[in-house]
């Protein structure tokens, strides 16, 4: 059985990521791996750098250390921290690697993000080593800012703001960070193809959830699982 060992799951914040790990997660080993060729499969997610950082400006005010990274509405100081979250995440990756060189015969590895502005994915890219990039396949989530904004303030709960599933940004935030975005232009509006990553020709495939399919578990399954399906030939095909 063919296996997808690293999957950089990427789209708008809302977009039904998190979702889409949720339901992989509540499926049996062999099920996922025969029909979705994930194995068993750990993420990587930068939300928690994202949040991490918050926290720590936090507790540097209330020490009298001063903000460092973020302003007291939580705007980051730097757009670069941006990149500096694929570094955390990618270096998570190689680390992993480094315990257990065999990790990924038996395993996949989601890489899970969202980026916005002219060069967001872009940029990201460009931030993730060749021990990821050779082993990557790209599956993009794709729904409309409209629609990303609407189901970010859907699943808005102010009490698990540091939640996968349920954290949210201000409309303003969302305007700013995420209005914008280059997908389009890296794909060149196709479904399906491969983009090419510091030397390295990266297949994606594209996930259209718009109308929502992440609510429902058998729209979700049937889209999930043409479009892993299409990244596993690709993989196996690249040049």
């Amino acid at each position: 059985m063919k296996k997808l060992d690293v999957i950089l799951l990427i789209g708008r914040p809302a977009a039904g990521k998190s979702e889409t790990i949720d339901f992989l997660k509540q499926l049996p080993d062999e099920k996922r791996l025969q029909e979705y060729h994930i194995a068993p499969f750990e993420e990587l997610d930068d939300f928690i750098y994202v949040w991490q950082t918050f926290e720590n400006d936090a507790i540097r005010q209330s020490m009298g250390l001063g903000r460092r990274d973020t302003d007291d509405a939580l705007y980051f100081l730097d757009d670069r921290i941006w990149d500096f979250f694929i570094e955390r995440i990618d270096l998570d990756f190689r680390k992993k690697l480094a315990r257990d060189p065999l990790f990924l015969e038996h395993h996949t590895v989601m890489m899970e993000f969202a980026r916005g502005g002219e060069h967001g994915f872009a940029n990201a890219f460009q931030h993730l080593s060749d021990d990821v990039l050779t082993r990557a396949t790209i599956l993009y989530i794709d729904v409309s800012f409209e629609e990303s904004l609407r189901k970010n303030r859907r699943r808005y709960r102010p009490e698990q703001a540091d939640s996968i599933l349920y954290h949210s940004l201000e409309d303003a935030k969302m305007e700013r960070y995420y209005k914008d975005n280059d997908w389009t232009r890296l794909s060149q509006g196709h479904d399906e193809g491969f983009i090419a990553i510091n030397g390295h020709q990266v297949p994606f495939t594209v996930f259209h959830n718009e109308p929502e399919k992440t609510l429902d578990p058998e729209l979700l399954g049937a889209s999930l699982r043409d479009a892993t399906g299409r990244l596993v030939k690709l993989f196996t095909h690249k040049g």
